[in-house]
């Protein structure tokens, strides 16, 4: 699918001034369980169009560009954070009547999510039925950052804004991905065309403080994970620089809850751009299994 493709499938909604983008698989559907999928930095929600066709066979999939990336509103004197990313979220599921969803979540979405299941944990009637993980920075200590990053949060982030490129952005960005899995040229330009839409590097120095936040919260976001009590999943690309097997190492001594942890070896940072369709059999396994644990422990005595 192609990004102009993507926009005319796509929908807004207003928020707080603010004009979102999102798509919506079946709208109309009442009957297919729901995905919630939340995209990463500095991408969208575009990410997800390699695993859509397959996902949408089975669920009705929501996706929504968050605020300052994709073809959503990038408001140039905004204070950016997690908290209000996963209002939005929150908001897009009351504005579409949605009470109950399953959450699929990559990179900087891992954060938002991780703040989704802080909030849904305090809540009697639960609004996540499941959670899956693709790699990201859930513990700062793991968080390898690259070059790029650390001078984008530095005092010289602005500049670095403007001095970013179409080339530099290739080379850093395939460096985040497996050796024989990197993103082709065309894939690249469409990239990076989402990501200059109506200006969003330039906000790529106010986005970036997603990395201070996860200092901040570090323990509210662990605690997220450890006190969610659906089914858990972590898959993670172990060849990604940025958060591959030392993270999931940590993951292992800090989430004592039960997960299934999926490593996929020779895929980077991105393996549902890398590797779709072993991605969507994976996720689906993973929920026809719990499907079938809660259905047999439903009719035990």
């Amino acid at each position: 699918m192609q990004p102009h493709q993507w926009l005319s499938s796509g929908q807004w909604f207003n928020f707080q001034s603010h004009k979102l983008f999102y798509v919506d698989s079946n709208p109309n559907n009442l009957h297919k369980p729901i995905l919630l999928m939340v995209h990463g930095f500095p991408t969208s929600s575009y990410d997800w169009q390699k695993i859509w066709p397959q996902l949408t066979a089975n669920f009705r999939c929501i996706a929504m560009d968050m605020l300052g990336f994709g073809y959503s509103d990038k408001p140039k004197n905004h204070r950016y954070s997690i908290h209000g990313q996963a209002d939005l979220q929150e908001e897009l599921l009351y504005h579409l009547g949605i009470t109950s969803a399953h959450l699929l979540a990559h990179d900087y979405g891992d954060t938002v999510a991780q703040e989704l299941l802080a909030r849904d944990n305090s809540r009697e009637k639960k609004l996540f039925c499941s959670t899956c993980l693709l790699n990201g920075g859930l513990f700062p200590e793991t968080h390898q950052a690259r070059l790029i990053q650390k001078l984008l949060i530095s005092p010289i982030g602005p500049l670095i804004n403007r001095l970013v490129n179409y080339r530099q952005f290739c080379r850093s960005f395939s460096a985040l991905f497996g050796p024989d899995t990197r993103p082709t040229r065309r894939e690249l330009q469409e990239l990076w065309q989402i990501i200059q839409y109506n200006g969003g590097k330039y906000r790529f120095h106010k986005l970036i403080n997603y990395m201070r936040e996860r200092r901040k919260h570090r323990q509210r976001w662990i605690d997220a994970l450890n006190q969610f009590q659906g089914p858990l999943q972590l898959i993670n690309g172990s060849d990604d620089p940025v958060s591959g097997v030392h993270m999931v190492a940590r993951f292992r001594e800090l989430i004592v809850r039960p997960a299934n942890i999926v490593e996929l070896a020779g895929v980077g940072h991105y393996p549902h751009w890398e590797v779709p369709e072993m991605i969507t059999s994976t996720y689906l396994q993973f929920l026809e299994a719990k499907t079938r644990d809660l259905t047999l422990s439903a009719s035990l005595p």
